[in-house]
């Protein structure tokens, strides 16, 4: 069931309810309570990876891109954050858009009080996620001086959504998207960037 969204504007928590109800936004799982007056929390999943580097990275070049190591997460399940360290970790959430929908991923103040970024490349595409759900990919950058423990199944970032006039060309149809990954998937740049 399609519904006709306001022109334009950020989707507040009544829309985002109704928007999930529809199907026009699927989260999985999905818990009310992570629905904010203006977006959806997201929480941590539960594994990462950090960036391993053998010498000058070519971006258009994929063999020299970073190679993605599990990170083991301690006795207690914390995933350790080293100083100055860049950690990619999935969303617990599968989320999917409708090609009426366009989505910003930021993180939390919480976070950021703490030293600590979160971010991704921002914008959640319209139809990104839209067959099965997919994860975001968040990279975690720790800014302090020591480690930083994180706990996977927190609150770790905000999805704000905002009505969209649709798109001739959805996301997921893109090439080389990342649309359907349930899992933290490495740089597809090289594909873009003309040598594979």
């Amino acid at each position: 069931m399609s519904i006709t969204w306001p022109r334009r504007g950020v989707l507040t928590d009544r829309a985002i309810r109704r928007a999930h109800g529809t199907g026009e936004l699927t989260i999985s799982p999905f818990d009310p309570a992570l629905v904010r007056p203006a977006a959806i929390s997201l929480r941590l999943g539960h594994e990462a990876f950090e960036l391993v580097t053998t010498g000058t990275v070519d971006i258009a070049d994929r063999s020299t891109y970073p190679e993605l190591r599990p990170r083991e997460f301690d006795a207690e399940g914390r995933l350790r954050v080293e100083p100055g360290e860049v950690v990619l970790a999935p969303t617990l959430e599968k989320i999917g858009l409708s090609e009426k929908l366009v989505g910003l991923v930021d993180g939390t103040s919480d976070y950021a009080r703490l030293g600590i970024s979160v971010v991704l490349c921002g914008q959640v595409s319209p139809g990104f996620g839209r067959q099965d759900g997919a994860v975001l990919t968040l990279e975690i950058v720790n800014h302090l001086r020591h480690a930083v423990l994180l706990h996977p199944g927190t609150r770790i970032c905000n999805l704000m959504l905002f009505a969209s006039t649709g798109s001739d060309q959805p996301y997921g149809e893109m090439p080389h998207n990342y649309s359907s990954d349930h899992y933290v998937a490495p740089s597809r740049l090289a594909d873009h960037a003309g040598r594979n």
